[in-house]
C-alpha cells in the first residue's frame, strides 16, 4: 500500500468554486475507486485558490483477484437443434473474449440460460491510476468553465501544473500538453519557485514552508486569528472587536493562500450613513470586516485579509483606506440624493417596474398588498389594520433608490431607513425592514405585527398569482422561488401561533389579481396542495411524527397551527396501550364504513347488549370530547376518546355488522360512522401503525 497525492494547480479560481470542486474531487474518486475495487483508507481534499488537491492514504496496489460470473442467452436462443452453440452464444463469448466451449448451462429463476464463469487477475494500481486521474480531470462542474489557448479542455481557470504521486513515484499523466511530476509550487509572491514533493505525508508542511496553508481550515483558522490580531495591535482599539461575518470569513479563506491582517480606518463622517450600508459596502465590494466597539456600535476602521506580508504595512493600509474611502464617497452621494424625495412621492413611480410579465408592474403588487395586509389585520391583528397598510404601500419603494440599484442587498433596509428619515413611525419603518424575512432558510423571522402581515401578503400574493398563471414548481425548476416563499409563509405562521384559514386567504389573494389570473377553485387547489406538500416535508423533517403528520393532513389542511396541534396530540398518545389496540380497530371500521354516509342512530334498533353498550358509551364520551374538540384541546379530547377501546373490542367479538336486516344493518353502520368522525376531527388514526 502507498498514499496517492493528486494535485491540479491553476490560475486563481473563484472563491466560491473550491468547496463544491473539492467535494467533486473526493465524491468521484471515491465512486472510481469502488467501480475499480481498489480498497483505500482516509480521502482528505484541500485547496486554496491556485490548486485542488486530492490525498488517499495506504492506496492498494493493485486489484484483488476476483471470479465473474456473466450471464448470457438462454438455451433456448443459445443452443441449436443439436445442441450446439448458435450464433447468438458464439458471439456473447467472442464478446468476452472466450471461446463459446467455455459456456456452462446454468439453472435461473427464469429458465436454464448460458454463462461464462473466468478468473480475472487484479490489475496493478499504477496501470490504473492515469486513467482515473484523468477521468477526475474530465469530470469537474464548474458554474463557468473556459478553454484557453488551443486546448480542447474545460476548467474553471487555466490549469498551470500537475502533481501526481503514488508512493515515491510519479503517475504518467498529460493534459493538453502539461505533464504530471513531482513539481507543485509555493505562494506565487513569496515562494514562486518549484517545490519537489517528497510525498503526500509531507505535502501540506512542504507548502506550509513555502508560506501556503493548503488546508481550508486551517487556512480559515489563520484568517480569523489575522483579523483579531489587526485590531489588537491597533492602539486605539482597546476593547474593540471585529464583526465577524460566517460568510465572508469563508469567501476570503478562499481568496488567500497565507493571510495577512491589516487594520485601517475612514473618516468619522461616514458613520452617518445607516450601519448596513457601512457594513455592505465593506463586504459586497472589498471583502472588509468592520470593526464594533464594546457596546457593538459601529467604529469608523476595518479590516482588510491580504495575501502577500508587506515589507510597509502603512503603505498597504493607507490603499485599501483610499479604495474604501471612494466607495463610501458614492454611497454618502447616493444617501443624500434618495432622500431629497419622500417614499410615498415616489409610489407612482413604480409603475416602471415589471413584477412579472403576466402579473404587471411593482405599482400593482404595492396596491394589492396594501388590500391584502389590510385584510390580515382585520382577522389577526385589528389594531394594526392602519401600520399594516401604510409599511405594505411603502414597503417596495426603495427599489427605485440608488442605494438599493448599487447594493440590491439593502432593500428592506433602505427602505426602512427613509421611512425613518421621512418622519414614519419606527413600527412602519421596521415593518419595511421585517417583510423581506426570512431572507433564507432557518434565518430570522418578522417580529413586529405590520412586519408579519405585510411579509406573509407579499409571499402569498407572488404565490398565487404565479400559479394563476400556471407557472407551478416542476421536479426541477422553481424560477420564482416558490418552494422557497410556501416555507417562508408556513414557518410565519407557525411561529405567531396564527389561526389562520389559509384557503380563504389564498381565494382572496387570487381575486385581488382580478382577470390578469386563474382565480378558479382549481387554481386554489392547487396552490392549497403545493403548501400542503411544503408543510408536510418539513414537519417531517423538523422530527415531527411522521405517521401522525400524515394522519391529520389526510383529512384536512387549511389552519397550519391547528394542525400542529392535532399532530403533536396524536403523536404524544401513540405510545399509550388503548391507542394500539384502538388505531387497529378503527382501521377495521374505516373499512367496514366505506362508502357508507352514516345517519342517526335508533335506540330501539340496538337489539344486542355489546351495541347498547358501545352506543351509551359514544353518546357519554362524544359530549365530553366534543367541548375539548372546540377549544382545540386534542390531547385532553383524545384521552376521554380512548375509553371506547374496551366497547369497541367487545362490539367487534359479540355482534355481526353485517346482518340481512338493512334497518340494523344501517344503524350499526350509522354507530361505527359516528365513531369515526368524532376521531376524524382530529386524525385519520388508521393510517398509524402501532406495535
Amino acid at each position: 500500500m502507498a498514499d496517492l497525492l493528486f494535485e491540479i494547480g491553476t490560475e486563481e479560481l473563484p472563491a466560491g468554486f473550491i468547496q463544491p470542486a473539492l467535494e467533486q474531487l473526493q465524491q468521484n474518486f471515491i465512486r472510481k475507486a469502488a467501480e475499480l475495487q481498489l480498497a483505500y483508507g482516509q480521502v482528505k481534499v484541500v485547496g486554496t485558490p491556485r490548486r485542488l488537491a486530492l490525498i488517499v492514504q495506504n492506496l492498494e496496489e493493485r486489484q484483488p483477484d476476483r471470479r465473474e460470473e456473466l450471464m448470457g442467452p438462454s438455451t433456448k436462443a443459445g443452443l441449436d437443434a443439436d445442441g450446439g452453440f448458435s450464433k447468438a452464444a458464439q458471439g456473447f463469448a467472442r464478446s468476452k473474449g472466450a471461446e463459446a466451449t467455455a459456456l456452462q448451462i446454468v439453472d435461473t429463476a427464469k429458465g436454464q440460460y448460458l454463462m461464462l464463469v473466468r478468473e480475472v487477475v487484479g490489475v496493478q494500481t499504477t496501470e490504473l491510476l492515469p486513467d482515473l486521474l484523468r477521468g477526475l480531470l474530465a469530470e469537474f462542474s464548474f458554474a463557468k468553465s473556459m478553454k484557453w489557448g488551443c486546448n480542447s479542455n474545460a476548467f474553471a481557470r487555466p490549469i498551470q501544473w500537475l502533481l501526481a504521486l503514488y508512493g515515491q513515484d510519479t503517475v504518467d499523466l498529460s493534459l493538453d500538453g502539461i505533464v504530471s511530476s513531482h513539481s507543485s509550487r509555493g505562494h506565487r509572491f513569496m515562494a514562486p519557485d518549484s517545490i519537489r514533493i517528497q510525498g503526500a505525508a509531507g505535502y501540506e508542511q512542504q507548502l506550509a514552508d513555502a508560506h501556503v496553508l493548503v488546508d481550508p481550515a486551517r487556512r480559515r483558522q489563520a484568517v480569523l486569528e489575522e483579523i483579531e490580531r489587526a485590531v489588537a495591535e491597533n492602539p486605539g482599539l482597546v476593547g474593540a472587536h471585529v464583526a465577524i461575518d460566517e460568510a465572508l470569513v469563508d469567501t476570503v479563506t478562499n481568496l488567500v493562500e497565507c493571510p495577512f491582517g491589516v487594520c485601517g480606518s475612514f473618516d468619522a463622517r461616514f458613520l452617518e450613513l445607516p450601519e448596513e450600508v457601512l457594513i455592505t459596502s465593506m463586504r459586497e465590494h472589498q471583502k472588509y470586516f468592520p470593526v464594533l466597539d464594546g457596546q457593538k456600535r459601529l467604529l469608523p476602521f476595518f479590516v482588510a485579509v491580504n495575501n502577500t506580508r508587506v515589507s510597509d504595512i502603512a503603505l498597504t493600509r493607507t490603499g485599501h483606506e483610499r479604495v474604501l474611502r471612494a466607495r463610501l464617497e458614492d454611497a454618502l452621494f447616493f444617501f443624500g440624493a434618495d432622500k431629497e424625495k419622500r417614499l410615498e412621492d415616489r409610489f407612482s413611480d413604480l409603475t416602471g417596474i415589471i413584477f412579472q410579465a403576466k402579473l404587471g408592474t411593482m405599482l400593482e403588487k404595492s396596491e394589492r398588498l396594501i388590500k391584502l395586509a389590510a385584510l390580515l389585520a382585520e382577522k389577526l391583528a385589528p389594531e394594526y389594520i392602519d401600520a399594516s397598510r401604510r409599511a405594505a404601500q411603502l414597503c417596495k419603494i426603495d427599489l427605485l433608490t440608488n442605494m438599493v440599484g448599487e447594493f440590491p442587498s439593502l432593500q428592506g433596509d433602505m427602505g426602512a431607513a427613509y421611512a425613518m428619515s421621512d418622519g414614519e413611525s419606527a413600527e412602519v419603518a421596521l415593518a419595511i425592514r421585517e417583510h423581506y424575512l426570512p431572507k433564507r432558510a432557518g434565518s430570522e423571522l418578522p417580529v413586529s405585527t405590520p412586519g408579519t402581515l405585510v411579509a406573509l401578503a407579499d409571499r402569498l400574493d407572488t404565490l398565487v398569482g404565479c400559479f394563476g398563471i400556471g407557472q407551478q414548481p416542476t421536479g426541477t425548476t422553481d424560477p420564482f422561488g416558490l418552494r422557497r416563499l410556501a416555507i417562508a409563509l408556513l414557518h410565519i405562521i407557525g411561529d405567531r401561533g396564527y389561526s389562520l384559514s389559509l384557503r380563504e386567504m389564498v381565494y382572496k389573494a387570487l381575486a385581488l389579481y382580478g382577470d390578469k389570473v386563474d382565480g378558479s377553485a382549481v387554481t386554489v387547489d392547487a396552490v392549497m396542495v403545493f403548501i400542503k406538500g411544503r408543510f408536510v416535508n418539513d414537519a417531517v423533517s423538523r422530527g415531527l411524527d411522521q405517521e401522525a403528520v400524515e394522519a391529520v393532513t389526510s383529512l384536512d389542511f387549511d389552519d397550519v397551527n391547528d394542525c400542529r396541534k392535532k399532530i403533536d396530540a396524536l403523536a404524544a398518545i401513540r405510545n399509550e396501550e388503548a391507542f394500539a389496540v384502538l388505531a387497529a380497530a378503527f382501521k377495521r371500521i374505516r373499512n367496514i364504513i366505506k362508502d357508507h354516509e352514516g345517519g342517526a342512530i335508533v335506540s330501539a334498533l340496538l337489539v344486542e347488549e355489546a351495541e347498547r353498550n358501545l352506543a351509551a358509551v359514544y353518546a357519554d364520551i362524544s359530549a365530553a370530547a366534543q367541548p375539548l374538540l372546540a377549544q382545540k384541546e386534542y390531547g385532553q379530547a383524545l384521552a376521554v376518546m380512548l375509553a371506547l377501546k374496551e366497547p369497541v373490542d367487545l362490539f367487534f367479538d359479540s355482534v355481526m355488522v353485517m346482518v340481512d336486516d338493512e334497518k340494523i344493518r344501517a344503524n350499526r353502520l350509522n354507530m361505527l360512522t359516528a365513531i369515526a368522525q368524532l376521531f376524524l376531527q382530529i386524525g385519520d388514526i388508521s393510517r398509524m401503525t402501532v406495535s
